[in-house]
């Protein structure tokens, strides 16, 4: 598999997009669980569409999923000449005032499908260091770690908050996307599409210890072969507040605000309501 998403990265272009294609439209059929699991997240938070409309966005949504595959083999392997042109960068003046602050910066990322590479292209002419989950497959978990190694300044482990912290505080950019759901540690629960989601109070805590400045980060992936555009959003004002749930629930609705413009590039396969509040069932089953 490995190799196979190495040779895509040596194809033109429009042939990478057309095998994401193909790569979304196996996945649809085959990956029934994961297939589900969008469908209930889809039918949570867009309860206004009828059932046409979210299988039309279920099937957009898994052809997105196949160009993530692809453009995550780019950025792994993607050579720097093929990537130059291939987007645009929109903010960048929101990032250079935040360093000037003297205090770190968390680049406040959310879960699409473009993730690793709207990373990589950020860190072309921007550096920062990457807060990831340990992979479980040990193959998989090296490949990425050594790619991470190779295009990030380092790949720092979730759960290692005082190399996360010793970064800010030397003034460095850090990435972190906080909209996954781990469990009902470190969590509150604050709305995300009106639905109660177990929320990780982490960038809150960390903006407070260290001072830094909280800099939203959003790719969009354009249709067919236009590329991509990357977005740095303004510091956050007043943040953190005196309320972390408070901050957790403006974080929701910032990354769903984000979502909303282009649902199908959201990784809708993750369990995000898994964790539920006392008494309530999970929606998966």
């Amino acid at each position: 598999m490995f190799g196979l998403l190495w040779l895509l990265t040596r194809l033109p272009f429009a042939v990478q997009m057309h095998a994401g294609r193909v790569i979304g439209r196996l996945a649809l059929r085959l990956a029934g669980r994961r297939r589900r699991i969008a469908a209930v997240n889809l039918g949570l938070c867009f309860p206004e569409m009828d059932a046409a409309d979210r299988r039309r966005l279920l099937d957009d949504h898994f052809r997105s999923l196949g160009h993530g595959v692809v453009e995550t083999a780019l950025c792994w392997w993607g050579r720097d000449a093929d990537l130059r042109a291939r987007y645009q960068l929109l903010g960048e003046r929101h990032l250079h005032s935040a360093r000037a602050r003297g205090r770190g910066v968390i680049l406040l990322s959310a879960h699409f499908t473009t993730l690793e590479l709207g990373g990589r292209l950020l860190a072309r002419t921007h550096p920062f260091h990457v807060l990831y989950r340990r992979h479980k497959n040990p193959l998989f978990e090296a490949v990425m770690q050594r790619a991470r190694q190779r295009r990030f300044q380092s790949a720092i482990g979730r759960d290692n908050m005082r190399a996360l912290l010793r970064r800010l505080r030397e003034n460095q950019v850090v990435w972190y996307a906080p909209d996954q759901n781990h469990g009902a540690d470190h969590c509150v629960f604050a709305p995300f599409f009106d639905v109660p989601a177990a929320t990780l109070t982490t960038t809150s805590r960390l903006a407070r210890l260290s001072g830094a400045a909280v800099v939203p980060f959003f790719q969009l992936r354009l249709p067919g072969t236009r590329g991509y555009v990357l977005v740095l959003c303004p510091a956050l004002e007043d943040f953190p507040g005196a309320d972390p749930q408070r901050d957790a629930a403006r974080i929701n609705r910032l990354i769903e605000a984000v979502v909303r413009e282009m649902p199908e590039q959201y990784l809708w396969v993750h369990r995000r309501f898994k964790t539920r509040p006392p008494g309530e069932p999970s929606p998966y089953g």
